[in-house]
């Protein structure tokens, strides 16, 4: 069954192995999730599972979120996320989820919305290449045609625009090491987003596929 948390990425370091190897790590403090809601096929239609993270400032807070909240007898929270295929039957209102739920060695999937650069040109977005800044050349950082027929360009054409700050999901990370009394997960390698900012770790969904494929 999935399980799931949700936490803040402090950054990365690095740490040793038993057998003497430097891993590079992320650092993801997830302090007890609240348990806020449990969805059941019969009230809402599918299985769920509703958590969340980071309490929210009394002034921040409306008067629905307020009562959302005390039904778990709890806070509002900044970060709700909902987590799908698990054990509802582990589950209560009101109850937390703690970095224990993990062990070192499972395989996770994270979650979270990466670095936003604003708008940039083609060149940084897309990685193409520049034309020639001499011998009279006018093409230097411009994206090139825009399509070989009158008044249309075609879709899905490579441009300037906005970069980052997109929701991303790198998978099949191995939990390296738990530290329960700082609420602590070690992630082996990087994940998306900045520092500080929220991200979401779950049971990885594509393990099985992958070792049936390997035999």
């Amino acid at each position: 069954m999935t399980k799931g948390i949700l936490g803040k990425k402090v950054g990365m370091t690095q740490i040793f192995a038993d057998n003497g190897e430097l891993v590079p790590v992320t650092v993801v403090e997830a302090t007890p999730n609240v348990v806020l809601q449990v969805k059941t096929m019969e009230n809402d239609g599918y299985e769920a599972v509703q958590l969340g993270f980071s309490d929210l400032r009394d002034v921040l807070s409306n008067k629905p979120a307020k009562g959302h909240a005390s039904k778990a007898n709890t806070t509002p929270k900044r970060y709700i996320k909902e987590f799908k295929g698990v054990a509802l039957g582990d589950y209560e209102v009101g109850s937390e989820v703690k970095v224990d739920t993990f062990a070192e060695g499972d395989i996770v999937d994270v979650t979270g919305t990466t670095k936003g650069h604003g708008y940039q040109g083609n060149i940084k977005r897309n990685n193409q290449s520049r034309g020639p800044e001499t011998h009279g050349s006018r093409y230097h950082r411009v994206p090139g045609s825009m399509g070989s027929i009158i008044n249309r360009v075609f879709k899905g054409k490579i441009l300037p625009g906005r970069m980052g700050h997109d929701r991303v999901t790198i998978q099949n990370l191995e939990i390296v090491k738990v530290l329960t009394d700082k609420n602590v997960l070690l992630i082996k390698g990087n994940v998306p987003g900045a520092k500080n900012s929220m991200v979401m770790v779950r049971s990885a969904i594509k393990t099985g596929k992958q070792k049936k494929a390997n035999k």
